[in-house]
């Protein structure tokens, strides 16, 4: 039987217990009660030459995605990589890693979005040779490769956070090793704007 937030069970205590706290928080933002816990000063000045996130969250640029926001974390909780179409060039891989390796963060949220311009402008455009925002395409048209039919922009953004899975664990021996040993687990997640609702998805 599924748990309330469908948390995966083949993933350590410690990101079991780190993913239930954002959805928690996730909830709290739906339900319009945040905790506006850790957002002043003096827990500025308490991380001023450390940090210790308990997540990392790969995310997209786009200004209604505030993973901080819809997952009423405050300063110093998350670890945030945001970039146009949560797309993986090396530096964004290498934020990651970087979190991965030297904050040991033990869990990383993948967080897809509805309502993507760059979905929509890969959904558009697949197989032409892009004109522009090539970097970003050539992160996004292998989600359309085998495809028979075209799929809306919001299942497209589904299926490339499931890409970006595969690419940061292909890519990267750090992440790879961390998750295959249990240190760090990856959750691919799809923030609905209808509702504020982050879900995880299969």
């Amino acid at each position: 039987m599924k748990n309330l937030f469908n948390i995966p069970e083949n993933i350590s205590e410690e990101a079991k217990k780190e993913l239930k706290k954002l959805l928690k928080g996730n909830q709290n933002f739906v339900n319009g009660q945040p905790t506006l816990k850790n957002i002043c000063p003096e827990t500025l000045r308490k991380y001023a030459f450390h940090q210790e996130p308990y997540a990392c969250v790969l995310t997209c640029s786009d200004s209604r995605v505030v993973p901080e926001i819809i997952f009423d974390c405050g300063i110093g909780e998350i670890f945030v990589v945001r970039v146009a179409g949560m797309t993986t060039g090396p530096n964004i891989i290498e934020s990651v890693e970087y979190a991965v390796k030297c904050l040991k963060v033990p869990v990383v949220i993948l967080l897809g979005h509805d309502d993507c311009g760059v979905m929509k402008y890969a959904n558009e455009g697949y197989p032409d040779e892009p004109k522009y925002f090539k970097s970003l395409m050539n992160c996004v048209y292998p989600v359309f490769e085998g495809e028979t039919e075209k799929a809306d922009s919001n299942t497209v953004a589904k299926k490339h956070t499931h890409l970006v899975e595969k690419v940061l664990k292909e890519k990267s021996e750090i992440i790879r090793n961390a998750v295959e040993t249990g240190q760090t687990a990856l959750i691919n997640c799809h923030f609905d704007h209808s509702t504020g609702i982050v879900s995880i998805i299969d």
